[in-house]
């Protein structure tokens, strides 16, 4: 039987940053490692939140967010963005994050992702300590010169794969094809 947290087997994975709007006004950021895209018809993604975060209490108050995808150079500002509460810190600030308007939410996002999905509250399921937020996707902005229709060209940029703790992972930019 395998000794390890049973989700470790499934990592590394694609690493978001939520950006929400809290109670008070300010905008909050998570990173989050744990989100799939879940429909094409509707649109939509979902992110697993625990219910003890701040960004929880935030996508409670207001329902709109951002879900932003960093470059890999970036590893050391995700793992600060998670090892601070938004309760006691203005993350944006204290971290030097820039935020940019969005064009269908009223939700920023972050300056320097690669891309941006718009995203509003369509669905929440509580599954023990986490709210999976399934998110509805209202537009997606990129980076340009940096992905096609395919997704993102891994020639020219790389993504946060999240291991564990304090450990990111690169995609490996040649592909591997399967046989016909």
């Amino acid at each position: 039987m395998y000794e390890g947290k049973f989700y470790r087997l499934l990592h590394p994975r694609p690493t978001v940053i939520i950006v929400s709007r809290c109670p008070d006004g300010r905008f909050n950021l998570m990173p989050a490692s744990w989100n799939t895209p879940v429909s094409e018809e509707p649109p939509t993604v979902a992110v697993a939140v625990d219910k003890e975060t701040y960004t929880y209490q935030c996508l409670k108050s207001h329902r709109y967010a951002t879900l932003n995808v960093p470059p890999i150079e970036v590893a050391d500002l995700i793992y600060k963005l998670g090892s601070v509460s938004g309760r006691e810190v203005d993350k944006a600030a204290h971290f030097g994050v820039r935020l940019e308007p969005s064009e269908k939410v009223d939700v920023p996002r972050v300056a320097g992702a690669l891309a941006a999905y718009e995203v509003e509250v369509y669905k929440e399921v509580e599954v023990g300590e986490v709210a999976l937020f399934v998110f509805k996707v209202l537009g997606v902005w990129v980076a340009p010169g940096v992905a096609d229709q395919w997704g993102f060209d891994f020639k020219k940029v790389n993504i946060p794969l999240h291991g564990a703790g304090r450990a990111f992972y690169r995609v490996d930019p040649r592909p591997v094809f399967a046989k016909k």
